[in-house]
């Protein structure tokens, strides 16, 4: 038996013309408080206020940045202004002499490191390269032999 998968389920459908029902509700409220603050407030004020209601109504209708609707970046850019916030600096700080004394006390919690000196890395890079072939040369014996 053979099912129909649903393709596209990422486009809305067109309900009110060329409108999607959210496209149409940003514009319907924008209109209806545009409206609003032009009916109750003076000229002088209404015009600019209602103008930018209305602007801000039509770019949540129809912009999208980075293709994602208007309304994700108000609220990205709302949740970065009203949550706090953590900066993580790896500067080198100048330890004043307290620090230094604290430091001193404790003890290091990381265990040291064995250091290699350059004759002694090679010597270990010679043994591994050297067992390694000899390994290598019984492996073809074994293999050679019935």
């Amino acid at each position: 038996m053979q099912y129909q998968v649903p393709q596209f389920t990422d486009v809305e459908d067109k309900i009110f013309g060329p409108l999607t029902l959210k496209q149409f509700v940003y514009i319907a409220g924008g209109a209806g408080l545009g409206f609003l603050i032009w009916r109750y407030l003076p000229a002088i004020i209404a015009i600019p206020v209602a103008l930018s209601v209305v602007g801000f109504a039509v770019a949540l209708a129809f912009i999208k940045i980075n293709k994602k609707p208007f309304i994700f970046t108000i609220e990205a850019a709302f949740k970065y202004i009203t949550h706090t916030k953590l900066y993580l600096w790896q500067a080198n700080r100048r330890t004043n002499k307290k620090q230094k004394a604290q430091t001193s006390e404790m003890p290091s919690l990381q265990p040291e490191l064995p250091s290699l000196s350059e004759s002694r890395l090679k010597s270990l890079a010679w043994s591994l390269d050297i067992n390694e072939r000899i390994s290598l040369d019984r492996a073809k014996e074994q293999n050679l032999q019935p």
